[in-house]
C-alpha cells in the first residue's frame, strides 16, 4: 500500500475551513485550477466527494464534516513540531544529562554546577562519566551530552567547543616544604622529586620539554592518572606536584603554590558538544550555567551562550 501525500492534508483542512475552491486556494497562495486538481486527488483518496455543489456554492459531505475537526487538529499539530522551540520550562524540565569530565574539574567545579543546575531545574540530573581519553565518540553515539576538556587532534572535526576558561601550570607542595622557604629557581624545581599526571601513562610531558631547553632535567618519581591523585600524593609527602591553576583550586587548599620558574604553556579548558544539540534548548541553558559557573565570580545568571560563539574544532 503506497503512502499517502500528507501535503494532501493541508488543502484539505484549507478546503473545509472554506468550503470554497478559489478561497481556498488563496489562503494556500495556489491558483484555483491547481487548487481544483487537489480536491480531485483528495476525492480519489479518500473515496469520498468531500464538497459538492449545492447551487452556486460547495457544501461539505458527512465524512467531509467528521474529518473537519480531526484534520484541523492534526494540521496545528504538524505546524507546532515544526515551529523552532521558543521556551523553556525549566519548573518542569525533567531530564539526565551525561558530563564527561576528569576527577579534578568535577570536584572543582561540580558542587556549584550542581547548586546552580537544582536551584533553577530540581528535575534535572547531571551525571559524571569518567574521562580516560580524548575519543569523541561518546559524544557522536549519545552516550555523553557534554565534554570538559582541551581541544586535540583527537577530537571529532564536526564537534562544536566553546572556551571555558585559560589556565597555566602551577607547582604545588605540602605545608612545611623545603620549597615553600625562599627563591624557588628553575634548578630548585628541577632537584625535586616529582609526581607526574598523566592519563596516558607517560613518561614525560611540556613541563619536561621547558626543563629540557634549560639543560635540566626533573626526577618523576610516581605517575598518576589524574591531578587529583598527583594532589594527594603532594600532600602527603614531599613530592612537587604541577597542576592547572584554576582547574584544582578548591583540591589546593593549606598546601604551598608557587608560579613554575620556567615557560609552561597555557591550556584552553572547553565545554564540547555534538552539533545535533546545538539548538536543543535545554542543553543551551545548561551549557549557559556551565560557561557561568567557570566565569569570574562576579557573573551572574545562567544566560544560554550564543550559537555564534560557538566554533567548529579543525
Amino acid at each position: 500500500m503506497s503512502k499517502p501525500d500528507l501535503n494532501l492534508l493541508i488543502a484539505l483542512d484549507a478546503l473545509l475551513a472554506e468550503n470554497n475552491v478559489a478561497r481556498a486556494a488563496k489562503r494556500l497562495r495556489l491558483s484555483p485550477s491547481a487548487m481544483s486538481r487537489t480536491l480531485a486527488r483528495l476525492r480519489e483518496t479518500t473515496g469520498d466527494p468531500l464538497l459538492v455543489r449545492a447551487g452556486r456554492s460547495l457544501t461539505p459531505t458527512p465524512r467531509a464534516l467528521a474529518l473537519r475537526e480531526q484534520v484541523g487538529r492534526l494540521v496545528e499539530e504538524a505546524e507546532a513540531a515544526l515551529r523552532p522551540a521558543q521556551t523553556l520550562d525549566l519548573a518542569q524540565l525533567a531530564r539526565t544529562f551525561v558530563l564527561r569530565a576528569n576527577e579534578g574539574f568535577v570536584e572543582n567545579f561540580g558542587p556549584a554546577l550542581l547548586a546552580r543546575v537544582g536551584a533553577q531545574a530540581p528535575g534535572v540530573r547531571l551525571r559524571f562519566a569518567p574521562k580516560p581519553d580524548k575519543d569523541s565518540g561518546p559524544l557522536r553515539d549519545g552516550s555523553v551530552d557534554l565534554e570538559i576538556g582541551v581541544v586535540g587532534k583527537a577530537t571529532g572535526p564536526e564537534v562544536r567547543a566553546r572556551a571555558l576558561f585559560r589556565d597555566r601550570f602551577i607547582g604545588v607542595v605540602r605545608d612545611g616544604h623545603p620549597l615553600a622557604q625562599g627563591e624557588i629557581t628553575p634548578a630548585r624545581y628541577a632537584a625535586g622529586r616529582h609526581v607526574l599526571a598523566s592519563r596516558r601513562g607517560l613518561e614525560r610531558g611540556p613541563i619536561d620539554d621547558a626543563l629540557a631547553a634549560l639543560e635540566l632535567e626533573r626526577d618523576i618519581a610516581a605517575t598518576v592518572a589524574g591531578f587529583s591523585s598527583a594532589l594527594a600524593l603532594a600532600r602527603e609527602s614531599d613530592l612537587i606536584a604541577s597542576v592547572p591553576e584554576r582547574g584544582t583550586g578548591k583540591l589546593r587548599a593549606g598546601m604551598f603554590n608557587f608560579a613554575l620558574p620556567l615557560a609552561a604553556p597555557e591550556i584552553t579548558v572547553s565545554m564540547l558538544w555534538h552539533p545535533r544539540l546545538d539548538a536543543d534548548l535545554a542543553h543551551r541553558w545548561l551549557r549557559g550555567c556551565l560557561l557561568a559557573v567557570c566565569e569570574p565570580p562576579a557573573q551572574t545568571g545562567c544566560t544560554p551562550p550564543s550559537r555564534l560563539a560557538a566554533s567548529r574544532c579543525r
